[in-house]
């Protein structure tokens, strides 16, 4: 019910109480951090520009400082940004019904389009690198058949002996010309050994001096004049690129292609290779589309960052090579750009040059369906057909959905808002307002539901004030207890006392007390009742009167003890008993009696020794049964207590502890331990009672962590200062506390 109301704050439209003047946009640019910042950042800016425009410049200094303002006015836009995309999106989707919708949106709508978007991008890259294939392919075979082309123009000139070699380039070179316009040919000297030929051949390097001839109309290029060292005798087969530009004077140098084959006579010692070069010009791109479906633009290639880069060939200038991308595209994917590599003539290092291609999907997917035959094709467009009906019904369904979204969003949204008004008649205090149930739904459940609620709401009322009344009689309860235990620590001549009492809930069951018994005789007594909550802290109650009374008529603590077994036993619930540690400190005598019945052990820490020994803590542990238990007449437990006499020594510290001490316990269940308390106390032995105390509580807390308390803890500290000195005012003193 507290989520509906907060959730109705933003439709009430009552003013509040006192404005806010940062509500308006004069106030956010005045009264706001942010809007300061816009404001005199915009001043600074301005007046930067009016000093730059009455003196002609903007010095350095002040450049600086318009920065920095311009900074302050992006940081300050970016706040106010957040602000009313925040606003927004509060004042938006504050109805249940455009949340609905905004939820269809984002699980409905935007998957299918991210679902076609992604199938169209799967398409992109197939095609895209799919037609990158194509044309590397195509271009990879090109320069396998100007290898093949310099390879047998070579074998003829073997087999003519060096002779004739003008004529046979040239009828070799027309040839290659019908069907690859400006295609070239050279054979250039070579005097580099070669490996065993195939088949033996007649020398041919002592007959014929070669020197480099050419065919072809090498515009493109110069001929090449020497074969590099880096291409071995089995020839070379590529993609080169050379650029020159048809402007000398200054525009930017255009790249070509072209594939280049080299091939070796077949000798042990070549005398010259022969050079095909073939242009990829107009005639070779419109081959490649026809039979590709895939058309190449333009190549271009990055400026090299190094010499050893490898750099386009130096094309001749003026030359007559079309720019490729003045030649028609024939699809919508006309600006494909993708990488590949190409050779440096000189040094046969490899560089990466930017492919620009044109892309007619139909006709790709025509040359792809038409390798297949005419029984392929007809399957491929039935798959086609297929594939249109099912995005039909896609949108079909879509439609759809959309339609039940926004009638289930008026169905939802209308039991929310009757669940709404219910709920503001609540906080107005009219229980008896109910919601009309008009489905048999889970929105019906919900209206039943509320209705069942609001008509136990004056019982939950009735229970929480009970409640509260039940917390205030327990605060009253935990201050009578606390009244009745000894307020502050004892000090007195000779005997340093304090003591603490930490209940686990609001009233406990431990108890300590310090008895006047007259003649510099002092009773300390602790006990422990069984359990926690009310019923102890009405036990302790009732051990503080009986201990009290007892104490005036026993001087010897095993006495008062079996006392108040005997009384305490007839009025115990079965199940409850008493752990309690009683002594009597005699400042006359210098001696403490003390008996144990079931309680804690007794932590004594001795006064310095001599020569400077060091205190070794003991664990006095008497026997003695619990009281309160309903064995006998209290045979047993005065056949088991022992009483115990103990002379006092300047420095001696006792600690009287109950076992929400000792048992105190962490998260993973470990205790505190005796062990460890044990050695707390002898460490710190020599700290005042009250800085002892305080570190105990500190090393306890730090151990149990996070754990809750599970159990009261009560400790006295017992500290031995000089002896017998002043102790004639002690009973005085403990009367007082006692009063």
């Amino acid at each position: 019910m507290s989520a509906m109301n907060r959730r109705a704050e933003p439709s009430l439209s009552k003013p509040p109480a006192a404005a806010d003047r940062r509500e308006d946009l004069r106030g956010a640019l005045l009264y706001t951090m942010p809007g300061r910042a816009i404001v005199i950042g915009l001043a600074i800016k301005l007046t930067v520009f009016l000093v730059g425009l009455a003196i002609g410049r903007v010095p350095a200094f002040f450049t600086v400082v318009d920065t920095v303002a311009g900074l302050a006015v992006a940081a300050g836009l970016v706040y106010f940004a957040f602000r009313v995309l925040v606003l927004a999106k509060r004042r938006l989707l504050w109805r249940v019904r455009r949340k609905l919708i905004v939820s269809y949106m984002f699980i409905g709508f935007v998957p299918a389009f991210l679902l076609v978007a992604f199938s169209l991008l799967c398409a992109f890259l197939l095609f895209y690198n799919f037609s990158s294939y194509l044309v590397q392919s195509r271009l990879r075979a090109l320069s396998e058949q100007a290898r093949f082309l310099a390879q047998s123009t070579a074998l003829e000139i073997q087999r003519a002996g060096g002779r004739d070699v003008a004529n046979i380039l040239t009828r070799r070179q027309a040839a290659l010309a019908a069907q690859y316009p400006g295609a070239s040919m050279a054979v250039v000297p070579f005097d580099r050994a070669c490996g065993t030929p195939l088949a033996p051949a007649p020398s041919i390097a002592q007959t014929s001096d070669f020197r480099l001839q050419t065919s072809g109309p090498w515009t493109h290029v110069n001929p090449a004049k020497a074969v590099p060292a880096w291409i071995d005798c089995s020839g070379f087969a590529g993609v080169l690129a050379y650029s020159h530009s048809r402007d000398p004077g200054g525009s930017a140098p255009e790249t070509h292609l072209l594939v280049r084959g080299v091939a070796f006579p077949d000798s042990r010692r070549p005398a010259y290779a022969v050079v095909a070069d073939l242009l990829v010009n107009d005639s070779v791109r419109e081959q490649v589309r026809r039979e590709t479906g895939v058309q190449l633009r333009s190549v271009a290639s990055a400026p090299p960052q190094d010499v050893k880069d490898a750099q386009p060939l130096t094309g001749r200038d003026g030359g007559d090579e079309p720019t490729p991308d003045a030649l028609a595209a024939p699809g919508v994917l006309s600006r494909l750009r993708s990488p590949m590599e190409y050779r440096d003539w000189s040094t046969g290092a490899t560089g990466t040059l930017m492919m620009t291609t044109a892309l007619d999907v139909p006709e790709l997917y025509d040359r792809i369906s038409a390798a297949e035959g005419s029984i392929g094709r007809t399957f491929g467009q039935g798959l086609l057909l297929v594939l249109f009906v099912i995005g039909v019904l896609f949108l079909v369904i879509e439609a759809m959905a959309l339609v039940a979204g926004l009638a289930l969003a008026k169905s939802l949204t209308g039991s929310v808002h009757e669940l709404f008004v219910g709920t503001e008649r609540v906080r107005r205090g009219d229980f008896t307002h109910k919601i009309a149930v008009r489905s048999e739904d889970q929105l019906g459940e919900l209206a039943q539901s509320f209705n069942s609620m609001t008509a136990s709401i004056e019982d939950l009322l009735r229970q929480a004030a009970e409640k509260k009344r039940l917390e205030e009689e327990l605060r009253i309860a935990h201050e009578i207890q606390m009244s009745l235990l000894p307020q502050g620590p004892l000090v007195m001549a000779g005997l340093s006392v304090t003591a603490l009492c930490v209940p686990a809930r609001e009233v406990g069951g431990d108890y300590y007390d310090f008895l006047p018994l007259g003649d510099q005789r002092v009773g300390v007594l602790i006990a422990d009742v069984s359990g926690k909550g009310t019923s102890a802290a009405l036990y302790m109650a009732e051990l503080k009167g009986l201990v009290l009374s007892l104490s005036e008529i026993h001087a010897s603590p095993r006495a008062l003890l079996v006392a108040a077994n005997r009384i305490i036993a007839h009025h115990l619930d079965a199940r409850s008993f008493i752990t309690m540690t009683y002594a009597v400190i005699d400042l006359r005598a210098r001696t403490m009696t003390y008996a144990r019945a079931g309680h804690t052990p007794l932590i004594y820490v001795p006064g310095a020794p001599a020569c400077g020994a060091t205190r070794q803590v003991q664990i006095l542990a008497p026997d003695g049964m619990v009281v309160g238990l309903k064995l006998d007449n209290g045979e047993m437990f005065e056949r088991h207590l022992v009483e115990e006499t103990i002379a006092l020594q300047p420095g001696d510290l006792y600690l009287l502890f109950t076992d929400g001490i000792s048992e105190a316990m962490n998260s993973r269940d470990d205790l505190f331990g005796e062990t460890r308390l044990g050695h707390l106390v002898e460490t710190h032995a020599h700290l005042p009672s009250e800085e002892l105390r305080e570190r105990m509580l500190r090393e306890i807390a730090a151990f149990v962590g996070d754990a809750p308390q599970h159990d009261d803890m009560t400790m006295i500290l017992l500290k031995v200062d000089e002896v017998g000195v002043g102790a004639a005012t002690i009973s005085e003193e403990l009367a007082e506390i006692a009063r």
